[in-house]
């Protein structure tokens, strides 16, 4: 009987054909397009994945290993590729679970899961149809099923994509690296744009911190503790009955006068937008939506109503240009209170008591610019990408001069052109803690390089011990943001004892010591599609021990981050230094690893982005076996965007550590723009040698 039923699962998998249509991608050498038969591009084009549709260019070789053949199964469409057994897989999104994805089953339907709690934790806010694998010889691949409608993927020996909605097609990347492959899934997805520097700070968050007299006091302690910081947050109590673009007139009855006070102490603040708006006559929003008829429709064609944090809500058709162009306009009169970044929650979207968590299904979208009229099961994945693509349109009207800050909960493949992003309301446990190192990596191996968990935990109450371990390790995020949920106790750094208060203090001192090596790094991410925080396996593709690691990571290249508590942490091979950059050790702050032959750009100690200054500059140097070490640094206003005119500089350095250990003679050069006020002056070399660092005085700064 058995041999009867594995008979009968090949000849239904047999069903399965190959591409009906098959080519290289016009300007990308290394990507495949794999189109099914009945392949009906209305059903899934314009893409919102990439930046410019796929264009047809040469054949396919007949070479190209990575073959999709496609099917029906249970009345899903099926793609399934062969991958071989032996290949590390990798990617899939915003997941829980280990690094490496092999053996995983993810589905793709964005849902609310405080602390992960829906189905397992089998999908969550976003989604992400990419797979990334890395072969024994360091080579990889990247696969993406561009469908937006609800599916599954499974990653085995084969990667099979399953959805619930028609045909679509496979595009299939090879590439020499892994580093390589994140680079052309950039180029096709699109790069993030560069940040404003205040956004790479320690931030500050609460669901929610109200009164407006409450702000103040937490922007005031964490001055007085000389915690170095940069954002307040605001969660929803800010609003008038929780109606978005309002302010409570009681709590805070003067909006621009809070922010100045916040400007005043060189803080920033991010308020929340939600996409669901009050059901309410004479509420401007409600109003405006309504007599546009600009909300999405149940299935017999009316407004649909559901119920969020307001109570009755009705909900922008996101898929509408004109909606979007609605949408951007009303944050002008909103940004002009001083609000510097938004923060876009509740937008898979969320909906109390709706069928899974968000609206029916059924629902209606009516498209336009190019998108078709649908249901909400082929929409429903990318609302939360619409929604942030037409805030950052409202962002970039109302401050023209300034770089958008958007972070959103819901996402897509791609929407890292729109939006940063973080994992979610997490539990304030040790195994989310764990869990928030992978789960940020792979982020980043998804074309998401500026993500990070919610540090301390979001769901229940923390406790000083882990607010303390995760704050030292949140470091490294790229996002870098404490937030716990109203009714926990306060998880502040302060809220606990000295020494926790302490540790924090610490690990938030040395993120902004590094600032200039961190800020180098989103630049890079910015050009070249490679995260900021890394697989281990980054800095040896082909050493098969790093491929499982996801508790030690790379912070860049040239810093590997190693948690205090991990044990057997395998280490890529070559003289990697250990960095001691307190005179004191606690039991919290990672121990840190510097690569052979680089040198890592160092600022001195300051309270705040605005304080910031890169004309004097420790160089922390870890020489090869011939004594020599380079490294570069990037430049330029930390805001706008005449970065992108040429306003820039990168400054090399180039480090000559005589035989000693201790003498050195430094070099540097200025490329890009030499008028930029912070270029260094003045250099302190750290040299980095048996797990201790000697500092010299080296005060002739640039050549």
């Amino acid at each position: 009987m058995r041999k009867l039923l594995l008979s009968l699962g090949a000849c239904m998998m047999a069903l399965s054909v190959g591409a009906q249509n098959a080519y290289m991608c016009a300007g990308q050498p290394k990507t495949a397009v794999f189109e099914p038969a009945g392949y009906d591009k209305n059903q899934h084009e314009p893409s919102p994945i990439f930046v410019e549709e796929l264009k047809p260019g040469t054949q396919v070789p007949g070479t190209w290993t990575l073959r999709p053949s496609f099917g029906q199964k249970d009345g899903k469409s099926c793609a399934t590729i062969p991958v071989g057994s032996d290949v590390d897989l990798y990617g899939t999104g915003e997941v829980t679970g280990p690094l490496r994805r092999n053996g995983r089953k993810i589905s793709l339907w964005n849902v609310d899961t405080p602390a992960y709690s829906v189905d397992g934790g089998t999908h969550l806010y976003q989604s992400h149809p990419w797979v990334m694998g890395v072969r024994p010889d360091g080579t990889a691949f990247g696969l993406i099923a561009d469908n937006t409608w609800k599916m599954t993927i499974e990653t085995d020996s084969d990667v099979r994509f399953e959805s619930e909605g028609p045909a679509f097609r496979v595009i299939a990347i090879e590439a020499d690296t892994p580093q390589l492959l994140l680079q052309q899934l950039a180029d096709l997805t699109g790069h993030m744009e560069m940040p404003p520097l205040w956004s790479l700070g320690y931030q500050q968050c609460r669901f929610s911190y109200n009164p407006d007299s409450r702000v103040k006091e937490i922007a005031d302690t964490l001055r007085l503790h000389r915690i170095p910081s940069d954002v307040i947050w605001m969660d929803i109590d800010y609003m008038d009955s929780y109606k978005i673009f309002t302010f409570n007139p009681k709590e805070f009855p003067d909006p621009k006068g809070l922010n100045n006070y916040l400007h005043r102490k060189n803080f920033k603040s991010v308020y929340m937008i939600d996409p669901g708006v009050k059901v309410e006559e004479g509420y401007f929003v409600d109003d405006q939506g309504t007599e546009r008829d600009y909300w999405v429709k149940d299935a017999d064609g009316k407004p649909f109503v559901g119920n969020v944090w307001p109570g009755p809500c009705h909900f922008p058709d996101f898929t509408r240009p004109e909606v979007r162009q609605w949408w951007s306009g009303l944050y002008k009169d909103y940004m002009a209170t001083g609000i510097d970044g938004v923060w876009n929650d509740m937008n898979e979207p969320s909906v109390f008591g709706g069928p899974d968590g968000t609206m029916p299904t059924t629902n209606k979208h009516l498209g336009g610019g190019g998108q078709p009229a649908a249901t909400h099961l082929r929409y429903h994945n990318v609302y939360g990408l619409n929604m942030v693509r037409a805030s950052r349109e409202g962002l970039l009207k109302a401050n023209p001069n300034k770089r958008p800050f958007i972070l959103s909960r819901s996402n897509f493949l791609g929407g890292q052109r729109y939006a940063a992003t973080w994992t979610g309301d997490n539990l304030a446990s040790w195994d989310q803690f764990e869990l928030s190192i992978p789960m940020s990596i792979t982020l980043g191996l998804s074309g998401q390089p500026f993500s990070g968990p919610d540090i301390g935990g979001f769901c229940e109450s923390s406790n000083g011990d882990l607010v303390a371990h995760w704050t030292a390790v949140g470091a490294y995020y790229p996002f870098m943001r404490n937030h716990s949920i109203k009714g926990a106790r306060n998880q502040e750094p302060w809220a606990f004892d000295k020494k926790v208060l302490d540790a924090c203090r610490t690990a938030i001192e040395r993120r902004y010591r590094l600032m200039p090596y961190l800020y180098t790094l989103f630049r890079e991410a910015s050009l070249t599609g490679v995260p900021v925080m890394r697989p281990l396996f980054f800095a040896d593709a082909k050493d098969p021990s790093l491929r499982a690691e996801d508790k030690a990571f790379m912070f860049g290249g040239d810093i590997i981050v190693v948690p205090i508590w991990t044990k057997d942490t395998p280490m890529p091979k070559g003289n990697w230094q250990r960095l001691k950059l307190e005179t004191t050790s606690d039991d919290y702050q990672p121990t840190l690893w510097q690569r052979e032959g680089s040198v890592v750009p160092m600022a001195n100690l300051y309270q705040n982005t605005v304080e910031y200054r890169t004309d004097s500059l420790t160089l922390l140097v870890n020489p090869d076996a011939k004594g020599n070490a380079c490294g570069k640094m990037y430049l330029d206003a930390g805001d706008g965007f005449e970065y992108q005119q040429g306003r820039q500089a990168w400054v090399h350095f180039k480090v000559k550590v005589k035989a000693n250990g201790k003498d050195a003679k430094v070099k540097s050069f200025v490329e890009g723009d030499k008028g930029l006020a912070q270029l260094p002056k003045n250099y302190r070399l750290g040299i980095v040698r048996n797990g201790n660092i000697t500092y010299t005085d080296w005060r002739k700064g640039l050549k």
